[in-house]
């Protein structure tokens, strides 16, 4: 039996936050891990992070080449320097899954089904 395990699960944690995640809800990144705040990060940039989930989430139809429009199932992406900060540009930190559409070129808050550190 292992002992050196330290949570059960991982989807929910404290971490420092590196980028976003200004307020409760934003999507977030700790390095090369996305997700969503719990709560507005502190003056540390501490926040929990969820990892798992279903979150509606505000997404450009845009990619690497212009724009796109987003359908259900495509990959998401969080890019630093966008706002929002989530697309189909695949130069950024892979975030999770459309589970709605977003015309090309516009915004639109859908569901994001988060990517629980899979990046495939």
């Amino acid at each position: 039996m292992a002992n050196n395990r330290t949570r059960l699960r991982g989807q929910d944690i404290a971490l420092t936050i590196t980028d976003g995640g200004v307020a409760a809800g934003d999507p977030a990144l700790v390095g090369q891990m996305g997700g969503v705040v719990e709560n507005a990060k502190d003056a540390n940039n501490l926040a929990v992070l969820h990892r798992e989930g279903v979150f509606n989430l505000s997404v450009k139809g845009v990619d690497g080449g212009g724009n796109s429009a987003v359908a259900q199932g495509d990959k998401i992406y969080y890019v630093t320097a966008d706002t929002p900060k989530l697309s189909k540009k695949a130069t950024g930190v892979f975030f999770g899954w459309a589970k709605g559409t977003v015309g090309t070129g516009a915004t639109a808050t859908i569901e994001v089904v988060l990517s629980g550190g899979s990046s495939s």
